[in-house]
């Protein structure tokens, strides 16, 4: 088999020869190694692209692959398989094909992938075999050993999780190997940008990762934490994972443990040390060895000589923000004697700065909000878990509900709920959602959709109500530990406060031994400490305990308090706060509220009412920050207060910020509600077709609707045209910048062809539109009367269909008033067409020709048009077309006859004019 191909470079040869060095049974060893790598590559590589390299690579019998294109995961997983078994040279062709598309497309996964493999190269198959088979050590290690694996998978094996509040509330455990969800792991930066609430930040933003997953971010999984990194060109031995709250990273941890013990994941280390920073928030001065040996006694005699071989050991330190140890990741006063007593914060500080056992491995986890106030540069690598992608999702679902119909219909039922499937990229929130629907659907099969959910605020008020359901305490009793645990709970929120003590619980008054503070807080072992279930049930609970235990004064201070934070830690509470001012909503935990709740309500109205008319006078020319407020209003349900707050708008800009599905049904609420907004921008706003398809009922009273820079595909277009059909008051389409052009472009033409269209300005330009879309563009032009301007510039319409939109444009019925066709590499004979255009369309006032290829002889015919009587423009813009002087001259001499008409061929003139 001939894997090289005379068109293959030095670099693509010299690559083959690289790989061909390897013997067969090394090549198996490393094509197995980058297996998942490998599926995750394929399965999103052009196919067409892939195939086409492996046949020129004499690979036969690809044809059948083609069929799969539709399906990427079961092509990718046929094709590596059919290509693992025909042997050394089709891996080593697959290789080679590999490299080529790298050079000529770029993937950060496949380019991680050949670095790792080109930079490693032989030590790359002693890794291999070492993290499988680990090292030989002597028999009373390996006894020890085998206790220390005893120890932690017992510790790890189970997946502890509250039981659901139908049933009694004691943990429940579920097997790790059963229970346990991938979640997605990207290697980023991200957290360094953070400002915001963690999980408002992360939860808009996660379509955008699913986007840049393919692109731009490399996909790590847990086996490629220690591998060789491409970022600092060297095998890590400190490497972060960070996260929000909820996001899984604990779970990981314990997963990661579970595989080691299980001996599938890093044999390489000889000894995992697994430590929780919570955990060691009771530890003030204490040797190394006895922080191992609290938590690991039987260790005992041998621990001496574990730590003798320090590139044999793992420290995992799970929840740096947990901590409350000073730790200087840049600090020079450093520990190097395992056996001296130091700080607990110095002795971690010096396991990364490798002045205490060098060569020592350290993997650390942490919500990004502590590290974006540390120096990071101590980590090699790092990591940030972003939760569930949409499988994922369904398979945390499937894997709650032991029924699979229930399965399907719970997950059925939260897709269809943008509010609630967006934050499902969170496991803890899955959690929540699946116990709160298991209860509802389980309740009745007819079970009525007003028990069920629709806002984030239900969700939680639903929660919290089956919980207490579930008590046989008397009502006021409840109220008494819901009002303690919840101004605890806003004392955390606004103070950065997750981890409380007994000292916390005394000063609110927090009754430790009830059963209920059990199915809100989890307490730890010793030293105990307590912390909500999720950061957002503390948040829920920092908002509900105002119309538990109203208060006017001390609702006023705590809603100027949590609007004053520009870190967003007060976002949350507001959306609830708002979210519980609704009576429906208020009406889940009847008999637990406060007798003035209605006074608590109107409070929160007044307030918001005040708020939004403040955002208004802040925000003029910013109304992206109008977007918290609109939140606000969405979780109130609360239409009269929508009209009312935002009666003066009648332009909507929400230009360059991110539109989630999310936040477009939010919006979708707002300006479905508000008659009185006739215009909205979405410029650059990474708005995806989910997204629009969330806006489309609402846009049916718009007059001016801007959506360009989006990306939006052709698909885009049935959502557009329903636009258009089911709105009489359009009258401008901004469309620029995105890419429409394809089979269902027939979908908006055929609305905006339609006599009942009345659009009058409208931009495609910067489409990809090609020239058999000048046929299609025609029709549009001679079907809608109301059409004055049209702007087709940079797209591809140069060609034989041209004489099509030429001919529609020549009409004498054609009402077009402003014409562009810049940037479209029409050649010089076009000019004779253009010269048609202008003579016969009485309407045509303002033509732009610039950028094209129009210099020729073809250009006299495009100068007699102008120089006719006929001629009515008054602007055409003829810059960027290489005129000649002598062409020059003769445009010069229409502009001396015609002073009526003016003609740009110059970029200086233009500016004259513009000075004008």
């Amino acid at each position: 088999m001939s894997i090289i191909t005379p068109g293959d470079d030095d670099g693509t040869r010299q690559f083959c020869q690289e790989i061909c060095q390897y013997e067969h049974h090394k090549v198996r060893m490393i094509h197995e190694y980058f297996q998942d790598d490998l599926l995750y590559i394929v399965e999103n590589l052009d196919p067409i692209s892939l195939l086409s390299e492996l046949k020129s690579r004499n690979i036969p019998d690809l044809e059948k692959y083609l069929s799969l294109e539709n399906d990427r995961k079961t092509l990718s997983r046929t094709l590596l398989q059919d290509i693992f078994t025909r042997g050394r040279e089709a891996v080593i062709a697959l290789w080679v094909s590999l490299y080529v598309l790298q050079k000529n497309h770029g993937f950060p996964a496949l380019d991680a992938v050949l670095r790792e493999l080109r930079h490693t190269g032989d030590n790359l198959v002693g890794q291999i075999l070492l993290d499988k088979l680990g090292h030989n050590l002597p028999p009373e290690l390996t006894d020890v050993q085998n206790c220390h694996k005893k120890h932690l998978y017992e510790k790890t094996e189970k997946l502890l999780e509250n039981k659901p509040p139908r049933c009694n509330q004691e943990e429940e455990s579920f097997p790790l190997s059963t229970r346990y969800v991938n979640l997605i792991i990207v290697s980023t930066d991200q957290f360094r940008e953070r400002s915001e609430n963690e999980l408002i930040e992360t939860g808009v933003r996660h379509e955008e990762y699913i986007k840049e997953t393919q692109n731009k971010l490399q996909r790590i999984s847990p086996n490629k934490m220690f591998r060789w990194c491409p970022r600092s060109r060297l095998v890590p031995h400190m490497v972060m994972v960070s996260g929000v709250p909820g996001v899984g990273k604990t779970t990981l941890m314990q997963k990661f443990v579970y595989d080691w013990v299980r001996g599938v994941l890093y044999q390489r280390f000889s000894f995992v040390f697994f430590f929780k920073f919570r955990e060691l928030n009771r530890l003030d001065e204490v040797s190394l060895e006895t922080m191992i040996l609290q938590q690991y006694p039987h260790l005992g005699q041998q621990l001496g000589n574990i730590l003798q071989d320090p590139e044999k050991l793992l420290f995992i330190f799970d929840g740096l923000d947990e901590s409350n140890h000073t730790m200087d990741f840049t600090s020079h006063h450093l520990c190097s004697n395992p056996r001296q007593p130091q700080h607990c914060g110095q002795i971690v500080v010096s396991l990364m700065r490798k002045s205490l056992l060098n060569g020592c491995s350290v993997l650390m986890t942490s919500r990004p909000t502590r590290l974006a106030s540390i120096d990071c540069t101590v980590f090699q690598r790092i990591v940030e878990i972003t939760g569930f992608f949409p499988e994922e999702r369904q398979t945390y679902f499937e894997h709650f509900f032991s029924d699979p119909e229930l399965a399907e219909k719970a997950f059925t039922y939260v897709k269809q709920n943008d509010t609630l499937y967006t934050f499902c990229y969170l496991p803890s929130y899955c959690w929540i959602i699946c116990t709160v629907l298991s209860r509802s659907f389980q309740t009745s099969s007819d079970q009525p959709a007003s028990l069920l959910p629709k806002t984030v605020t239900q969700l939680f008020a639903i929660f919290v109500a089956n919980i207490l359901s579930n008590h046989s305490l008397d009502k006021s009793d409840a109220q008494k530990i819901l009002q303690s645990i919840g101004w605890m709970a806003q004392y955390g929120v606004m103070n950065h406060r997750i981890i409380f003590d007994d000292r916390d619980l005394g000063s609110f008054h927090v009754d430790n031994k009830s059963k209920l503070l059990s199915s809100f807080v989890i307490e730890s072992e010793e030293p105990v400490t307590y912390s909500f279930l999720h950061l957002t049930v503390q948040e829920f609970f920092s908002a509900l305990v105002h119309y538990v235990d109203y208060s006017p004064e001390k609702l006023q201070e705590s809603l100027n308090k949590a609007k004053s934070y520009p870190d967003g830690r007060g976002e949350m509470f507001l959306r609830f706060l708002c979210g519980l001012s609704d009576g429906s909503t208020r009406s889940i935990l009847t008999g637990y509220l406060d007798k003035q709740i209605v006074q608590a309500s109107i409070d929160v109205i007044t307030w918001l009412k005040n708020f939004s008319s403040e955002k208004q006078k802040e925000c003029r020319d910013h109304e992206e920050h109008l977007l918290n407020t609109f939140f606000y209003l969405f979780e109130s349900r609360n239409k009269p207060l929508v009209q009312e707050s935002l009666q003066s708008y009648r332009r909507l800009n929400l230009s360059h910020v991110h539109m989630s599905a999310l936040n477009c049904t939010v919006l979708s609420f707002i300006i479905e509600t508000c008659t009185n907004i006739e215009a909205l921008s979405l410029n650059e706003c990474s708005l995806s077709p989910e997204g629009l398809e969330k806006l489309e009922p609402a846009l049916h009273n718009l007059q001016d609707l801007s959506l360009e820079s989006n990306d939006l595909p052709d698909t885009s277009c049935t959502q557009l045209a329903s636009v258009i059909r089911n709105n009489s008051s359009l009258k401008t389409l901004h469309l620029s910048h995105n890419r429409l052009s394809g089979p269902h472009f027939s979908d908006l033409v055929d609305a905006l062809s339609s006599p009942d269209c009345r659009i009058e300005t409208l931009h495609l330009n910067n489409n990809n539109l090609q020239e058999t879309s000048c046929t299609q563009l025609a029709s549009v032009i001679r079907n809608n009367s109301s059409l004055k301007t049209i702007d087709l510039s940079d797209n591809r319409l140069s060609g034989p269909h041209f004489r099509d939109l030429v001919d529609a444009l020549s009409s004498p019925d054609c009402r077009i008033e402003t014409l562009q066709l810049g940037g479209n590499n029409l050649p010089n004979t076009s000019c004779t067409q253009l010269a048609s255009v202008i003579r016969n369309n009485t309407s045509l006032e303002i033509l732009v020709l610039s950028g094209n290829r129009l210099s020729g002889p073809h250009l006299r015919d495009l100068v007699d048009a102008l120089s006719s009587p006929d001629c009515k423009l008054k602007q055409i813009n003829l810059m960027g077309n290489k005129l000649s002087e002598e062409e020059e001259e003769e445009i010069r001499k229409v502009e001396i006859d015609k002073p009526s008409l003016m003609i740009f061929y110059r970029a200086h003139r233009m500016l004259n004019f513009l000075k004008r």
